[in-house]
């Protein structure tokens, strides 16, 4: 496999771990990617490191109010807050 992908979508085959190694280059190269910061908060997510992901989210917003990474911190932060009372108080 090519060392150093040049398209989102080839990246986006990739394990996590993997992509996001490639991502870091891609976002040197492309700074003003949103849809590269998305792509890497995802792969963070779902290595279980959230605040990252979430900074990747945020900072895809300040590069495009309109990217999808304002959904995917509405949905975020409803995961982060969910709790169940149940457990709670048993």
């Amino acid at each position: 496999m090519n060392p150093y992908l040049q398209s989102l979508d080839e990246i986006k085959k990739l394990p996590p771990q993997e992509a996001i190694s490639h991502l870091n280059r891609y976002i040197t190269d492309n700074p003003d990617s949103d849809e590269a910061f998305v792509e890497r908060g995802l792969n963070y997510w779902k290595m279980g490191k959230r605040r990252e992901a979430i900074n990747d989210y945020h900072h895809a917003l300040t590069i495009n109010p309109q990217s999808r990474a304002a959904m995917l911190i509405e949905y975020s932060k409803s995961i982060l807050d969910f709790y169940n009372k149940d457990l709670l108080n048993p």
